[in-house]
C-alpha cells in the first residue's frame, strides 16, 4: 500500500465533518453502515472516524440513490458481491455512462427528475399542439 492509499485510507474525520462534506444527515450515514454499505473505523471510546474512502463511498450511495438504484443494487456495486468478469464489465459500463456519460466525455451536470420531466411536458405540449392544429385543419 503506497503512500496515498494509506492516506485516503486514514480515519481523521468525525460524523459532524461527514455530514458537512457529503449533505446527508447523521442518521443516514448511520443507517448506510447499519446496511453494511460502508464500515468506517472507531475509536475505542467507540466514536465514528471516516477516511477520504468512507466519504468517496458515501458520495457514491447518495449519488446512486438520485439515480434510483435501490440500497441492495448499491450494496452489491459497491462491495462487489458475485463479480463474475462479466458482471465486472458491465458494471463498469454503466458506472461510466452513470458519471461520465455514454460517449465517455465527463457530464456537465447529470441528469434529474427536474430535466426528465420538463422534456416529458415539451413533448407532451409538442403533441397536443400538434393535434390540435390538425383537428382544426381538417374542419
Amino acid at each position: 500500500m503506497g503512500f496515498k492509499e494509506l492516506q485516503k485510507n486514514l480515519p481523521v474525520f468525525s460524523i459532524s465533518v461527514v455530514t458537512k462534506i457529503t449533505q446527508l444527515t447523521a442518521r443516514q450515514i448511520r443507517y448506510y453502515e447499519e446496511k453494511k454499505l460502508f464500515t468506517p473505523k472507531r475509536t475505542e471510546g467507540n466514536t465514528r472516524l471516516f477516511s477520504f474512502n468512507d466519504i468517496d463511498k458515501l458520495l457514491t450511495i447518495k449519488d446512486l440513490l438520485t439515480k434510483g438504484f435501490s440500497l441492495k443494487a448499491i450494496d452489491e456495486i459497491i462491495n462487489e458481491k458475485d463479480v463474475s468478469a462479466k458482471t465486472t464489465q458491465i458494471r463498469q459500463i454503466i458506472h461510466n455512462d452513470i458519471f461520465a456519460g455514454p460517449n465517455g466525455l465527463p457530464r456537465e451536470r447529470s441528469i434529474g427528475r427536474g430535466d426528465l420531466s420538463r422534456f416529458y411536458n415539451k413533448k407532451k405540449i409538442n403533441f397536443n399542439v400538434r393535434f390540435f392544429n390538425k383537428f382544426f385543419t381538417e374542419f
